[in-house]
């Protein structure tokens, strides 16, 4: 494809917009651990929130979409639609903790919530497993994305793209650090909307296609439009596959990045960065309404209109032969589509991809590095080590991360294996996520448990599956939940508890309430210690309530997009009505939430 002055001048001009910010903030940021990690702990709800949602629109993600569409229909995508249930519970049940916490990173908190050798060994080999090994392969999903993206729309080999690609996001995030990474986010992040909603637009508009209506009556796609599956259309194996087990089990059992149950990863980096507890659920909570309402739609348009254009995966093969052929899957149908948007509007979107592919690894090379500088060189390495020299060892390992991060990306297959992949490894730690804050039995070698037989679980799938015989993956998913959480529930039971001291210092600092402390609670009452603050309120049944209006909010909000893009109003409007009383509770129930 070629591209006109006018297109590589506004990608110019976008990577100097970048580059300039990191240059503005680098000197201010670089003074200290908490300014170059954390922004000094000061940042708004909106700016958080709004890195939060620019993050999650990586390169792959209209990838990701366009091949669960093509797949499955529109639907299908409550495989990540469900995540929604885990989203709003962090909202409003496991941010303000996180904030409370005042932990410098999220692999940080297993030393403040469990005791000893058990506790030291957790928090190196979560670094080491979360830190590199699963943020690398992130990296490279999203880096893979970009790779089919500059071979479809640019003609760049892989190489040429991941040369292109990472240089500017590791110039900036290295120099200007989270504050840094949350000014270009904003910035990528308008760009990138602009970008997709435009192209969708356009797309839609292609005489191929003929507007909006007329995509919506193609015998092609009509079968594709259903919000809810319909269970004459659709097997029941993908029914349980992509409805039915997402909604029941996999949203509090599965680690999945940006959706963890509880919260983790870059999403509790943003929270620790808020200015106060408010800000931390305010940001959290945008970002959950931009993440799953308003975001997906001008990605599922052009996915539609690509089963138009191109039927299967045969017609993508014929149309670019210049790719290898182990990479032109369906996801490749969007980069795809985008081939016929016009000079201008072509430099904008690409230009808007490059922000979605910057905003997400630029989040993760530093969330990557925090970890290894707090968590490996500060806690086992050299624990006298000066906050300057902290904060370059991070600098340093930005480039590195990202370096593995390309090499790993050029031998992967698709978005679509990948997210499956990652699903399974992470399944069966959910419910541990969730309860290591309100029950006082969990300790840290239930939580080694749960890490080591869900990898377990995952190896033994994915040898079965090469050889053939393996059960289908929702349930390899069921079984390996299973044995997961039966695993840490024994070992939790069976093996001594946290330290009495290490139980109370957490209960003081981080006030969970007294479901699930009962004995802790009941033998420092008997002692005499002093373990709640005064004024300090149980508000458990207030946030479960608002998380509750808000999922019921968010999801109302998502159909009545889509019912108002295929044109039945009245559905629409019906929607709208439970999105205004949604709205409403979650404002009443915030009011009740023990904020600080």
């Amino acid at each position: 494809m070629h591209l006109s002055s006018l297109d590589w001048t506004i990608m110019a001009v976008a990577f100097a917009i970048y580059l300039a910010i990191g240059l503005f903030v680098g000197r201010s940021a670089g003074k200290d651990y908490d300014s170059y990690f954390l922004s000094g702990r000061s940042m708004p709800w909106w700016l958080l929130g709004t890195s939060m949602v620019a993050t999650t629109f990586a390169t792959d993600t209209p990838n990701l979409v366009t091949g669960i569409v093509r797949r499955d229909g529109v639907f299908g995508n409550w495989i990540w639609w469900s995540f929604l249930l885990t989203g709003t519970t962090t909202v409003f049940l496991y941010a303000k903790l996180w904030r409370r916490s005042d932990v410098l990173t999220d692999i940080e908190f297993y030393e403040l919530r469990y005791s000893g050798r058990p506790a030291a060994f957790l928090r190196g080999f979560r670094a080491v497993y979360l830190g590199v090994f699963f943020n690398v392969v992130i990296m490279a999903n999203v880096t893979l994305a970009a790779i089919k993206i500059g071979g479809v729309m640019l003609g760049l080999t892989p190489l040429q793209t991941i040369a292109i690609a990472s240089v500017v996001t590791v110039a900036y995030s290295m120099v200007g650090g989270l504050t840094g990474v949350l000014l270009t986010d904003l910035v990528q992040f308008i760009i990138a909307m602009v970008g997709a909603v435009w192209a969708a637009v356009h797309v839609v508009n292609l005489p191929q296609v003929g507007g909006l209506s007329k995509l919506l009556a193609h015998p092609d796609v009509a079968g594709h439009l259903d919000l809810l599956p319909d269970l004459s259309k659709v097997s029941s194996e993908t029914f349980g596959a992509v409805f039915l087990f997402p909604l029941l089990i996999q949203w509090w059992s599965a680690y999945y990045p940006g959706a963890e149950p509880g919260g983790g990863g870059y999403v509790v980096q943003r929270v620790l960065a808020a200015k106060n507890e408010n800000h931390a659920v305010g940001a959290t909570l945008f970002f959950n309404v931009m993440h799953y309402a308003l975001r997906p739609w001008p990605w599922i348009l052009v996915a539609l209109a690509s089963l138009i254009v191109f039927p299967d995966v045969a017609s993508l093969q014929k149309a670019f032969p210049e790719l290898d052929p182990r990479i032109v899957q369906h996801d490749l149908a969007y980069p795809a589509m985008l081939t016929f948007l016009p000079a201008g509007l072509m430099g904008i979107v690409v230009t808007s991809l490059i922000a979605a592919y910057m905003s997400t690894m630029s989040t993760q090379v530093n969330w990557g590095s925090s970890i290894l500088v707090n968590d490996l060189y500060k806690r086992f390495i050299k624990p006298g080590a000066s906050e300057t020299e902290l904060v370059w060892v991070g600098r340093l390992a930005t480039p590195l991360l990202m370096g593995a991060a390309c090499a790993l990306a050029l031998v992967l297959k698709d978005a679509l294996s990948s997210f499956e992949l990652l699903l399974q490894i992470g399944s069966g730690t959910g419910l541990l996520l969730l309860l290591r804050w309100f029950w006082w039995r969990v300790n840290a070698a239930a939580e080694i448990t749960a890490m080591a037989v869900s990898f377990l679980m995952a190896i033994v799938f994915f040898v079965w599956n090469k050889n053939g015989g393996a059960p289908a993956p929702t349930m390899q998913l069921v079984i390996g939940v299973a044995v997961t959480t039966a695993s840490w529930i024994f070992v939790a039971f069976v093996t001594p508890p946290t330290d009495v001291e290490t139980l109370r210092k957490f209960y003081q600092k981080i006030q969970p309430g007294k479901l699930g402390w009962g004995p802790v609670l009941e033998r420092a009452e008997h002692e005499r210690v002093q373990m709640t603050h005064r004024g300090q309120k149980s508000d458990m049944a207030a946030g479960l309530l608002a998380a509750a209006f808000a999922t019921a909010w968010i999801w109302a909000l998502i159909f009545a997009t889509g019912y108002w893009l295929y044109g039945q109003r009245v559905a629409a409007l019906g929607m709208g009505v439970i999105v205004v009383i949604g709205g409403i509770g979650v404002a009443r129930c915030w009011r009740r939430l023990s904020l600080r």
